[in-house]
């Protein structure tokens, strides 16, 4: 069992890492590489970076010890459905020096799995956008939201950064001198926060701001938004705690009253120090005040921990978890 290696693989937008460990949770090797999602990427584009962040985590491996891996994604059902991008993947996996079998898991399973052992929970994920996901036997089950940013996404920082500029707008409609939330905002987006003498004009400016940029970017707002919250600033508190309550909102859908099963929370929002996490965490704690609270971890490694977990020689997965996962 010492010989035996797993690799987990954690796909994002913006960046891809891998994992190599051994079956007792020592780590062989790390790899990094761009952004490797394939529906925002392009399938051939999304293996090239998968196969650059695996050759640098096997750099000091033998590939053939590796019995088992894990791939993590957003929208893993689309490569697994789209032949020519399942291909793209298998030949990656196989120019690694790879001959073992490979899984492909949704990003919010893997999320989940790296901040729970437990085959039955619940994880909210919050970053640019925002996506509830129950696990049942460690697979996805039922899905809320992740509707994208048109549709919902309702608390992510996509909704932060939107809400944000709503409120300059209105603001501006109403001849109100802005806040400062708003006038960051406003100097984010304009370069300044000089308001014309005809207050429409700066409003017409704002929105073709907005409007230039791909709709998405409006998540680069919502560090302002959560800086203010921080702060005390009174739009930006009353922002998070809309968030909060439309996230915990997004829970309620699929996670029964009264369940004690573990909530993961995942994404940027909400693994980092915010008021956004603080706000989250208490309405998790109200709405299911005996469900363990825990934040997503690694990635990368808990790919890797599902991969390990389904092999005959791992007796006893939660204590590999508990030692890639100590608690804090």
């Amino acid at each position: 069992m010492s010989d035996t290696v797993v690799v987990g693989l954690d796909v994002g937008g913006t960046s891809t890492r891998a994992t190599a460990l051994t079956l007792t949770g020592d780590r062989l090797g790390t790899g990094r590489a761009g952004g490797g999602n394939p529906t925002s990427h392009g399938a051939e584009r999304a293996a090239a970076e998968l196969l650059t962040a695996l050759r640098a985590a096997l750099a000091d491996v033998d590939p053939t010890r590796v019995a088992a891996g894990t791939i993590g994604l957003a929208g893993a059902a689309r490569i697994l459905a789209d032949p020519a991008g399942r291909a793209a993947f298998d030949r990656a996996w196989h120019d690694a020096g790879l001959r073992c079998p490979y899984a492909v898991h949704g990003d919010a399973l893997v999320a989940y799995a790296s901040g729970a052992a437990e085959p039955d929970g619940t994880v909210l994920i919050a970053g640019t956008g925002a996506i509830t996901a129950q696990v049942v036997d460690l697979r996805l089950d039922r899905v809320a939201d992740g509707h994208g940013w048109l549709l919902g996404d309702a608390g992510s920082g996509f909704w932060l950064g939107r809400e944000a500029v709503r409120r300059l707008l209105a603001d501006l409609d109403a001849g109100h001198t802005p806040g400062a939330l708003s006038t960051a905002v406003l100097t984010e987006l304009m370069g300044s926060a000089d308001i014309a003498a005809r207050p429409r004009d700066t409003v017409d400016a704002t929105i073709q701001a907005v409007t230039r940029r791909p709709p998405v970017e409006l998540a680069r707002l919502a560090p302002l938004v959560v800086t203010a919250a921080t702060d005390g600033e009174p739009v930006a508190t009353t922002l998070i705690a809309e968030a909060a309550a439309h996230l915990a909102s997004s829970v309620s859908r699929i996670r029964a009253t009264g369940a004690a099963t573990p909530v993961v929370l995942g994404g940027g929002l909400l693994t980092a120090d915010t008021p956004l996490a603080t706000a989250v965490r208490a309405e998790i704690g109200r709405h299911w005040p005996h469900a363990p609270l825990r934040t997503a971890g690694d990635g990368a490694a808990a790919a890797a921990w599902l991969a390990a977990r389904e092999l005959p020689e791992v007796t006893d997965p939660a204590t590999l978890h508990a030692r890639l996962f100590p608690a804090p």
